[in-house]
């Protein structure tokens, strides 16, 4: 019976995606519509599913984020925002506390050209400047001004005077160098 509903699911996700070019469209469209329900929103959800993940549909991108690793067990919950040239590794948390009574009650927002290491925790109804970097596992349930880094557990917070380089960078089989800005691959000058 299982196999049987995966199937009919994977059935509708193609013709979603017929009409939707990636899965940050139909998030989009959904919000638009204001839908947490129906054939879109299901396809959405065993999407993020598939992918070991949790992304909330009403979690807000200033844009689409990058993933080096694809979405694998990502979570992201509803209310959250992340600024533009986020990237963002493999098994990140970025969650709500919803404890009644606790100080930190909320979503954490993320400003811009921020890097986000694998495994990273990011808890509650904090702020993280622009430009900062938290480093792979570390445990953030506090602000972090612009320009700086967090790393260790317990977290620990360096704070830079001057602007981090976020630049998310590859080198392509051709030798070219590319960095990850607004969206988009661009060859490094």
């Amino acid at each position: 019976m299982i196999i049987l509903k995966n199937f009919f699911k994977e059935i509708l996700s193609i013709f979603v995606f017929i009409r939707f070019k990636n899965i940050w469209q139909l998030k989009e469209y959904l919000v638009k519509k204001n839908k947490q329900s129906g054939i879109c929103a299901s396809v959405y959800s065993y999407y993020i599913e598939k992918k070991n993940s949790y992304i909330g549909i009403k979690a807000n991108f200033k844009e689409t984020p990058y993933f080096p690793h694809g979405l694998m067990g990502i979570f992201i919950s509803d209310g959250t925002t992340i600024g533009k040239n986020a990237v963002i590794f493999q098994g990140v948390t970025i969650g709500a506390v919803r404890t009644k009574g606790s100080k930190k009650i909320g979503n954490p927002t993320i400003g811009e050209n921020c890097y986000i290491g694998a495994g990273a925790k990011i808890i509650g109804n904090i702020k993280i400047g622009n430009n900062c970097r938290i480093g792979a596992n570390t445990v953030v349930y506090e602000d972090m001004p612009n320009n700086s880094v967090a790393v260790c557990s317990p977290t620990k917070i360096i704070t830079k005077k001057e602007p981090l380089d976020n630049k998310f960078y590859v080198m392509r089989s051709n030798g070219d160098v590319e960095y990850y800005e607004d969206g988009i691959f661009k060859k490094e000058r």
